[in-house]
Order: structure tokens, then sequence, then C-alpha cells
């Protein structure tokens, strides 16, 4: 069964340089027939965090770039208009009520990339904090944000920390950090959100999907039912990137469905 993937990224985000074509394209070409583009836009991103890249969607090219394509396309293929949002606690009232700015939006990912000014891809975040206070001064800008923002669908590569940790997952123990992630998924769950399983990772040299197995199981446990496939692809060789061992791993751990969204409305599909 092939999936849709609600995590892609195309030439209108600063960090990526693949025509928004040249990804339908691929994605076509794969035998996909949904896609959801979700251009990463960081609200006050700072500059100072080592990162050549602003992480500033232009909302008045995109959105009317990917409305024609959308009406081009349909009915023969799928293709939602979607966003990455990158949000900080300091960020959350302000990119509040977002979505009924441009009522062509079908999907929002929330995702913390940045924390206390510092982007983790850089070494000098765990220089600051060390390995696993690093971490879970992450997760604890997790929950403040899920506790205090709810205009998105699903949050994005929830433990995304892990790829650029000193020892990556080597030493991560979800139990550390337990009190935090039974909180956020409570939050999640409690708000109607959902996750993402989000493979990423395993092309970047890690052996799990985010977010880790234990996490998926304990959402599920939990009552957690929204979850999204979404490759974090850049290009166009990772699109839909090992979707299929993704949804093994989820009927695995109890899951029935995926979710896609229309207008901001989740649809249940059966794995």
């Amino acid at each position: 069964m092939i999936y849709p993937d609600y995590h892609l990224h195309t030439e209108f985000s600063s960090d990526c340089t693949t025509p928004i074509r040249d990804l339908i394209t691929s994605a076509r070409a794969k035998g996909l027939t949904e896609i959801c583009i979700t251009d990463h836009h960081d609200e006050d991103f700072p500059k100072d965090t080592g990162s050549p890249h602003e992480f500033q969607l232009d909302f008045e090219r995109y959105f009317p770039a990917l409305s024609a394509l959308q009406e081009e396309l349909s009915p023969k293929f799928t293709l939602r208009i979607g966003i990455e949002q990158g949000l900080m606690p300091s960020t959350c009232e302000k990119m509040s009520g977002f979505s009924g700015k441009y009522p062509c939006l079908d999907f929002i990912i929330c995702s913390t990339h940045v924390v206390d000014g510092f982007d983790p891809y850089y070494p000098d975040y765990f220089e600051k904090w060390g390995e696993k206070n690093g971490y879970r001064k992450y997760f604890e800008d997790i929950l403040h944000i899920v506790t205090h923002f709810t205009d998105y669908n699903v949050y994005g590569h929830l433990d995304y920390i892990l790829r650029y940790g000193p020892t990556k997952a080597d030493h991560f123990n979800v139990h550390d950090y337990m009190e935090l992630f039974e909180a956020i998924f409570r939050s999640i769950i409690e708000n109607g959100k959902g996750i993402e399983l989000n493979t990423g990772s395993l092309y970047r040299g890690m052996d799990f999907a985010h977010p880790h197995p234990e996490l998926l199981k304990l959402y599920k446990e939990m009552g957690g039912e929204i979850i999204t496939f979404g490759s974090d692809a850049h290009d166009t060789v990772h699109v839909g990137h090992a979707f299929s061992e993704g949804a093994e791993l989820l009927l695995s751990l109890g899951y029935k469905y995926y979710c896609t969204f229309d207008k901001m409305q989740p649809a249940f599909h059966s794995l």
C-alpha cells in the first residue's frame, strides 16, 4: 500500500532548493496519489543561531502558487496545502489564529526547532546545556507549546533533537522524561490533535523514525489516534521514504488508521 506524504519541503523553504513541480513528479512516479507540501515558517527565528536560513515563508507567493497547482492537478492527483510552523513559547500567542487568515490551508505541522535562542542542529546548544539536560529542555518547550497553542493538526518529529545530540539516541531513555511525554500526549489528545510518524531520521543516520517506538506505543496506549506519515524530504529522492516499514510498525503497536487532512479536518484511513 502507498501512503500519502504529509511532510515535504520545496523551493519555498529557505533550506530547500527543490522545485515544487519536481517534487510532485517524483511523488507521482513513486505511485503516490496525494501529498501535502509543508514548507517552513518559524516566526521570530533568531538571527544568531548560526543558521544561514531565516525560515520565513513568503505567504503572498506560497499560497497562490500552491492553490493554482492544486486546481491544475485535480482530480487525478491530490495536492494539500500545508505549512510546518516552527513554534517557541514566545511565539504561541502571536501565531494563534494563523489558520483563520488563510482559508486555503489544509494542514499545519507544529514543530520545535529552537530552544532558548539556540538551534540544536549546532553544537553550541549541547555545549551550553549538556546532552541529557538539553533533551529535557527541548521536551519542556514542547509541553509549554502544546498547553498554550492549538492552531495546528499534528506535532512534528517530537524527538527531533535526538538527530543532533552528541551521541544521538545512544544514551536516550524514554523513561528519563516519562512525566513530560505523558503530559505532552495528554494535552495533544485532549485538544483533538495528533502526531506524525516522521521517517526523515532513517536517512539521517538513525535506526528509528520519529518519534521513538516507545513514544509511539505510549501515545497509542493513552488513546492517541491521529497520526500522519511524513518523510521530511527536502529532495525528490526521499519522498515517501520507508512508509511501508512505518506502517508495519504502527500495526504492530495496535494502530489501525492513519490520517489525511482537508481544510484542517482529519480523515481516517485503514493502514
